[in-house]
């Protein structure tokens, strides 16, 4: 079975072809950068991993773009509100982004471009579209205003929505402004206003201003991957106006198609509603890692397919928590190669991990198939099954750690380090030794309310967090 990707594009399922055999080059939506990632955030970081992944060991040779917006509204707003510069504000929350996509087990793209350093390449972008009767200046054609791009002299504007020109209306992102001769047109180049900090403002043939939000993806896409590439990625959320935007200013420009496939995440839900900071159910990626290891978090992640829509709460979380801790136990006590051992993609369960990751990154039915594996080892304890095990799940980007490890780590809060777990573990054999059963309990009670679950063998006593 080859790889086949569903094209938000065509809404269909079809077989990848990239245009360069052997290579792929992908671009994805990154952050705007005015505060911490949320779970929204990390459920679109996420799906793209995957994908960046699973290209890699299909044996692609992957050209991965995600950008970061560092000029916006909010920046702009959240820098002034803190009193600092907005070069200050984004260098601290990209740090704080990378800091908790690292946690989860996001590799880094090829290249992360941040929209300021791409401003020439937008205006040269903006005066094309200009020439070819795509754009106009607000102020009549004097410099000072803002410059838009005129939707309806487009003919393929829609398409990527799926709705005609006439039902579409401006998005939330889409202000309505004085300037524009339609409600639908959107801003490529903003004027500078008066009362915004002189670090929000680049020079310009149309008087000083910023770049509106679309047309920094379609130039930065376009100078690092190419005037035609095979993915452009993002959540659901963006598909309009952003996408649609995108396309309609990247191919007025260039005369062509720009993408090949278009691929979108589905929405996340906090216990079956949208998260919103006004219903009180919005979280951060470091407010769960709180409670839960990033590993976790990512696995959690990895039990839904990406184009479903993605539902998280506590107890959801509790369950992954427990389903990876059964593919560690698993392997514990299993002799492991130091490095993952090369994929034999015929063997049977390798065959039908292959199998549901091709059909559109099915990762639902690739960790079913983990898990047949890790029933396998516990019956064999077979190191060749293990290592299996370990190779396939590395494609995913779980159960990297030394197993023991992984089921020892502990809270550091909980004022328990293995150090002071095996000593107890040493006092309560002392006791049963000396048959005091109930000094025993006791202990092995005490660290139960831990989360230290002890086990008892004929060759001793081992520990894992429970």
């Amino acid at each position: 079975m080859t790889l086949r990707l569903f094209n938000t594009l065509t809404r269909r399922l079809e077989p990848f072809t990239p245009i360069v055999p052997g290579q792929v080059r992908m671009y994805v939506c990154g952050m705007t950068i005015y505060d911490l990632c949320h779970m929204g955030h990390a459920r679109m970081m996420m799906a793209f991993d995957v994908v960046y992944r699973w290209l890699a060991a299909s044996g692609y040779q992957v050209t991965y773009v995600r950008n970061i917006t560092d000029i916006e509204d909010k920046i702009i707003k959240r820098a002034v509100e803190r009193g600092i510069t907005i070069r200050a504000l984004t260098d601290e929350m990209i740090a704080a982004m990378r800091q908790d996509l690292a946690a989860i087990g996001t590799v880094a793209p090829t290249h992360e471009p941040r929209a300021t350093e791409y401003v020439p390449q937008m205006l040269a972008m903006i005066h094309t579209l200009e020439d070819r009767g795509l754009a106009y200046r607000a102020s009549g054609g004097q410099a000072g205003g803002d410059v838009n791009f005129a939707v309806r002299k487009f003919p393929g504007y829609g398409k990527l929505s799926g709705k005609s020109i006439d039902e579409l209306r401006a998005g939330e992102r889409v202000a309505v402004a004085e300037g524009k001769d339609d409600p639908l047109d959107f801003v490529l180049w903003k004027a500078a206003k008066a009362d915004e900090p002189a670090d929000a403002t680049f020079a310009s043939d149309y008087g000083p201003g910023r770049p509106g939000w679309h047309i920094e993806c379609s130039a930065m896409s376009c100078a690092l991957l190419g005037e035609r590439f095979d993915i452009h990625g993002g959540g659901m959320d963006l598909q309009f106006p952003h996408h649609e935007n995108e396309i309609a200013q990247s191919e007025g420009a260039l005369g062509h198609p720009f993408v090949n496939y278009w691929l979108h995440n589905g929405f996340l839900n906090v216990d079956n509603e949208k998260m919103s900071k006004s219903l009180g159910n919005f979280f951060t990626i470091r407010d769960v890692l709180q409670k839960f290891d990033g590993e976790t978090l990512r696995f959690f992640m990895l039990r839904t397919h990406y184009r479903s829509p993605f539902n998280f709460s506590d107890q959801l979380l509790d369950d992954a928590r427990t389903a990876l801790r059964r593919l560690y136990t698993a392997l514990d006590g299993i002799a492991l190669p130091e490095a993952n051992v090369t994929i034999d993609w015929t063997q049977p369960q390798a065959a039908a991990f292959k199998t549901a990751m091709d059909d559109d990154f099915n990762t639902p039915g690739a960790l079913a198939v983990l898990f047949e594996l890790a029933n396998e080892c516990n019956r064999s304890r077979s190191a060749e099954t293990a290592a299996l095990l370990r190779a396939l799940a590395a494609t995913l980007g779980v159960l990297q750690q030394a197993p023991r490890a992984y089921l020892q780590a502990v809270n550091a809060d909980s004022g328990l380090d293995p150090a002071s777990i095996e000593g107890l573990i040493a006092e309560r054999s002392a006791a049963k030794a000396a048959k005091n059963f109930a000094e025993a309990d006791r202990i092995r009670k005490h660290l139960a309310a831990q989360g230290i679950e002890l086990k008892d063998s004929a060759t001793g006593t081992t520990w894992v967090r429970a």
